[in-house]
């Protein structure tokens, strides 16, 4: 699977992402002022500017899908996501904002396709490093054309680098996740499309987050799934497994293999978001 060819219509995603960071994102950052929305998160003139500059670009060669992105209403998202569309646009316009308004260089932008329900095309592009990773279902994935694998270097957790969203877990489960034999060592950068991405590239085993929303993770999964890792969404009130397409925050955990998954759930024990 990880030898086939990138396809054509991720070759041109990738153009669209690439040409977007150019004329859109780059230009702006260390010079843009951030706003806060009423859910606290932050907002900057970037993310509206490629948000409607891909609607556009995506429109002109795929008029007959519509697109959902992060800075939309939650009412026009639902009826999107509702809506009787067989596919869908998922964007993020610029995931890890607070990065990026900061200087700190660890923000990409991330776009999905969604097919009769089903994920099937991902790309997120880092442009900072210059590295486009995407999967389509089934084919594999890749960063720069390259196969995409997972990598551990042993099977316990010990072994392990964690990537640990701490800000969205309740404040009575932290302190449990650094008792002894959980990691190696446990990192927490900022933005969840790239998270997913270098969770696929190798460059950690673990991972822990306690509510991402659908345009963050929509095609950062697919990345890490196509690449051989394990993930599994959570309902954050009850951390019943669930399917991850709703708008509802969801509990992220996955890791590098089977092995690793397994001893990871049993060490993190999910906690319901009304411990806070």
């Amino acid at each position: 699977m990880g030898a086939m060819r990138v396809n054509a219509k991720l070759r041109l995603l990738t153009q669209l992402l690439r040409t977007t960071a150019t004329t859109e994102l780059l230009p702006r950052w260390q010079e843009i002022r951030a706003e806060a929305k009423p859910d606290g998160s932050l907002v900057t003139a970037t993310d509206l500017a490629i948000q409607a500059h891909l609607t556009a670009a995506l429109a002109l060669v795929f008029p007959e899908i519509p697109l959902l992105g992060e800075e939309m209403t939650a009412t026009e998202q639902q009826r999107l996501l509702d809506g009787n569309a067989p596919r869908l646009w998922i964007l993020d316009p610029l995931d890890g904002t607070s990065n990026y308004a900061a200087g700190f260089p660890y923000f990409s932008i991330s776009l999905a396709l969604l097919d009769a329900g089903q994920i099937t095309h991902g790309v997120i592009l880092d442009p900072v490093r210059d590295e486009c990773f995407c999967a389509a279902r089934g084919q594999g994935a890749w960063c720069n054309g390259e196969p995409l694998r997972v990598h551990a270097i042993g099977n316990a957790l010990s072994d392990c680098l964690a990537m640990i969203d701490l800000k969205r877990l309740p404040a009575a489960h932290l302190a449990a996740l650094f008792r002894p034999g959980g990691f190696r060592s446990q990192r927490n950068l900022g933005s969840v499309a790239l998270d997913w991405c270098w969770l696929a590239s190798g460059r950690y085993q673990l991972y822990l987050h306690g509510g991402q929303r659908l345009w963050d993770y929509a095609a950062g999964r697919l990345i890490a799934e196509e690449a051989g890792a394990i993930v599994q969404h959570y309902d954050p009130d009850d951390c019943i497994p669930t399917s991850p397409l709703t708008l509802t925050p969801q509990f992220a955990i996955a890791a590098a293999n089977t092995e690793l998954f397994n001893l990871w759930l049993d060490f993190v024990q999910l906690p319901k978001r009304t411990m806070t």
